[in-house]
């Protein structure tokens, strides 16, 4: 009875973290260049002076899914996305670097190139810097071009290219702040290999039917969870009985 409820209730804890995981999953089916969260456990036993007595599930991985998501049209300039594998290289506060597949780009009130999430574009030697009064065009390379709106000037002038990067998929790890970072820091090295589409961003990769598919399995998986535990504790009250009448 006691490794019953010790299995159930470790069995209960691991739906419970895989349901946090496809909730998240599923909140961000509608964000530009989401990656899927994965999640993987394995049997763990627990070592005793003696012997292992019981068996709990421990989270062996967390990874993510690195499927392309849909490319959709937008017919806007600062929109643009991956056309195969590859990442955006962004510059955080602190110095490093991070990389995301979200294109949906934007100019601050300082004219520098940003993300939507606030992060600036790295052009490999520091933030793009856009003058104003100017629209901009962007290349599938990366480089970026000015053409100024006034009468006066109307030639197109390159000011940046963004850094493109494509470092080995197994290297990156998922940060809190959304973005993918190289495992153990650093940054990766621009691959002129990578383009761009332009006037396009790329969809999530999660497919909401099947998130919301396993989110109902894991809701019956743990509701049977739940029964064990109940029929663990039945059994131990009608053993105490047993013993209170002998």
């Amino acid at each position: 009875m006691d490794r019953m409820i010790y299995l159930a209730m470790s069995g209960a804890k691991s739906l419970l973290d895989r349901l946090a995981v496809t909730s998240n999953n599923l909140a961000n089916a509608s964000t530009a260049g989401f990656r899927a969260e994965t999640q993987g456990f394995r049997a763990m036993h627990v070592q005793s002076d003696t012997q292992p007595t019981r068996t709990f599930v421990m989270e062996a991985t967390t990874g993510a899914d690195f499927s392309p998501g849909p490319l959709k049209s937008t017919g806007r300039a600062l929109d643009v996305a991956i056309d195969g594998k590859g990442w955006i290289a962004v510059q955080l506060a602190d110095g490093s670097e991070g990389y995301t597949r979200d294109g949906s780009l934007q100019i601050d009130e300082n004219g520098v190139l940003q993300t939507r999430s606030g992060f600036n574009v790295s052009g490999g030697g520091g933030p793009i810097s856009i003058p104003a009064n100017n629209v901009v065009a962007i290349a599938a390379d990366g480089t970026i071009t000015a053409v100024p709106t006034t009468k006066l000037l109307t030639q197109a002038t390159p000011i940046g290219r963004i850094k493109l990067v494509n470092p080995d998929e197994a290297d990156l790890e998922r940060s809190p702040d959304g973005l993918f970072r190289l495992r153990g820091g650093g940054e990766a090295d621009a691959d002129a290999k990578v383009k761009l589409s332009s006037e396009y961003l790329e969809g999530s990769n999660v497919n909401a039917s099947e998130a919301l598919v396993e989110m109902i399995t894991i809701a019956r998986q743990f509701d049977l969870q739940m029964k064990l535990m109940q029929s663990a504790d039945g059994n131990a009250q009608q053993a105490t009985k047993l013993y209170q009448m002998s």
